[in-house]
């Protein structure tokens, strides 16, 4: 499929892939036309594809949008490349185990075995809380246990809740059901010292913050705080950009619910 600098957004790619690879008056052109529509996903998935902003910065609408990724020169093959790749997760999410990078990145396990196994001679080797073999980079940040961790309000699909295949690190076995919703959607989490408290929307009015259980003032304060940032970064773009998951807050199991920040 010729992909050009054009942007497309997801009918535009399955229709250009119908067009350029089915001649519509064949035979069985609709039992193909079918099949090569259920191939679309696929294409997003493993095509060289970028998303594209669709509106103003850091701002991506409901219809998403696809560029060609920049040809480049020189691409390292798919074991290097994976290498690298396992090299910039345990940067930004390390230490962590193969498994993590694995189910992170969606890659079978012979082949992350593989790639930790080309980089193991400069990778840190740590000891997990359970006896796990954990990784990093040489001069990853690794703060003592006892370090505090800011109040955050995290966006929804946040890779901190995504990084890891065992997730017992940032919330609770109880709480990610109410997160991780049936379809796949995973909410805007309040982020508490350094573990998931409870979800966040926008209102009118300000940021809804629903906790799972009664949070201290000072974690109060603190989230008041950064949601004083995040609506002053949301208002020159779209002050309520969850509206269309409004539904998952019919049934959230909260026990304190405030209006940020009052």
């Amino acid at each position: 499929m010729a992909l050009t600098a054009e942007q497309l957004n997801r009918a535009t790619l399955a229709r250009q892939l119908l067009l350029e690879r089915e001649p519509l008056a064949a035979p069985d052109a609709v039992r193909r036309v079918v099949a090569l529509q259920a191939q679309e996903p696929a294409l997003r998935t493993f095509a060289p594809l970028v998303h594209a902003p669709t509106g103003a910065t850091w701002a991506y609408g409901p219809t998403p949008s696809f560029l060609a990724a920049p040809a480049g020169a020189g691409r390292d093959s798919p074991n290097r490349s994976l290498a690298r790749l396992v090299w910039r997760y345990l940067e930004g999410f390390g230490p962590a185990t193969p498994a993590d990078f694995g189910q992170f990145a969606l890659q079978r396990k012979p082949a992350v075995t593989a790639a930790f196994t080309a980089l193991n001679a400069r990778l840190r080797h740590l000891e997990g809380p359970d006896g796990e073999a954990l990784f990093d980079v040489p001069d990853g940040p690794r703060p003592a246990g006892d370090t505090p961790a800011p109040a955050r309000l995290l966006p929804m699909w946040d890779s901190t809740l995504l990084a890891w295949a065992d997730r017992r690190r940032i919330i609770d076995a109880a709480d990610r059901p109410v997160v991780t919703r049936r379809n796949g959607d995973v909410l805007p989490t309040l982020l508490v010292d350094g573990r998931v408290a409870g979800l966040w929307r926008t209102v009118e009015g300000g940021i809804e913050a629903s906790a799972f259980r009664p949070l201290p003032d000072d974690a109060w304060s603190a989230l008041a705080a950064e949601a004083r940032s995040l609506l002053a970064f949301l208002a020159p773009r779209d002050p309520v950009p969850y509206r269309r998951f409004n539904r998952w807050w019919t049934d959230l199991p909260a026990t304190q619910v405030e209006i940020l920040p009052a």
